[in-house]
């Protein structure tokens, strides 16, 4: 996007239903600004952005028993993790924020994991990111597709 109010608008409008997608388990209907070139620097180990006002980072952050209390439910920890709620334990400062420590999601995501030990930025360099059968993708099937089409531009890009 070229115009800065434009670009201001869709991160403020993505954030919130990005945040919303991801909580909801819903990560299916991720979509990237197709006219900038994806950046891995940028980008979660997964290819996904963060959205700035995620409440589990709120959560975390202020160290908010309740409102951790409503991410652990959101993200279905228990479900996918089979972790029961701890306080102290149900925490996310963010997939690369190597000044805190990795909570419950973070030490349990494989595409993470893989990304880190491939020393990679981010899974859209990978060429093995298309036939890639980590949990996150099957759960999330059309999300990895997304990941594979911003992959597919990001190549694009540096050729």
């Amino acid at each position: 996007m070229t115009n800065p109010s434009n670009r201001r608008q869709f991160i403020r409008n993505s954030s919130f239903t990005g945040c919303a997608i991801l909580l909801s388990g819903k990560l299916s209907a991720f979509t990237f600004p197709q006219d900038e070139l994806p950046d891995p620097k940028k980008l979660n180990y997964c290819g996904y952005t963060c959205p700035a006002d995620c409440q589990f980072l709120e959560a975390s952050e202020k160290n908010d028993v309740e409102l951790k209390k409503k991410a652990y439910e959101q993200w279905k920890i228990e479900e996918h993790y089979g972790i029961a709620f701890e306080a102290d334990k149900i925490f996310c400062f963010g997939c690369k924020n190597s000044g805190k420590p990795a909570g419950v999601v973070l030490t349990n995501c494989t595409v993470r994991a893989c990304a880190k030990d491939k020393q990679f930025d981010s899974c859209i360099q990978c060429k093995q990111l298309k036939g890639c059968d980590k949990d996150l993708w099957e759960r999330f099937p059309d999300f990895h597709k997304s990941v594979v089409t911003m992959q597919k531009k990001y190549f694009e890009g540096k050729a």
